[in-house]
């Protein structure tokens, strides 16, 4: 029986990074909990940090709110980030001026940034545990239980090369 959770989520769209630069900051707070992934934008020195941070705050009170309409109890400190994508968005040509009268083009990247929470089950945690110890207890087949595979005995195979001989000989 699959279990069903909520996600909550908050786009911040068109920002102008790149979307490579912004995965640095997303692959930092992916999986943690709210608090301390507010914590970590916070204090992380990228330009694109504090946009993260209000997002991450926009998806926190997303929650709040679309819980408080369905009726739906949702614990805040219990929620953590569950889904940070930076996508790509459309790239603006630039052009550069280059020496001699001539002209670079470059590309300005923007970036769509997307990222859902969802609220952790309270009986999962960090540590795998196996539900029935008879299934982890069962025993496997060892080397002695095993039959050994059947060998080809000396005997049979010199009887098998004196008749190939005796053949060629005769022929």
């Amino acid at each position: 029986m699959a279990v069903v959770t909520k996600e909550y989520r908050a786009e911040a769209k068109f920002q102008r990074v790149s979307p490579q630069k912004a995965r640095l900051v997303l692959d930092l707070i992916k999986g943690r909990g709210v608090q301390e992934a507010l914590e970590t934008a916070a204090f992380t020195k990228k330009r694109i940090a504090p946009v993260i941070h209000k997002l991450l705050v926009s998806a926190v009170d997303n929650a709040k709110y679309v819980s408080g309409e369905r009726g739906d109890d949702v614990d805040v400190d219990n929620l953590y980030v569950k889904q940070a994508i930076a996508n790509e968005g459309p790239r603006m040509k630039r052009i550069r001026p280059a020496p001699m009268g001539r002209a670079y083009r470059y590309q300005r990247r923007l970036t769509h940034i997307i990222l859902s929470v969802a609220e952790r089950a309270h009986a999962e945690s960090l540590v795998t545990r196996v539900e029935d110890p008879k299934a982890a207890a069962k025993p496997t087949k060892t080397a002695k239980t095993a039959k050994p595979a059947k060998k080809a005995t000396a005997s049979k195979v010199t009887k098998k090369a004196t008749v190939v001989k005796k053949a060629s000989k005769k022929a």
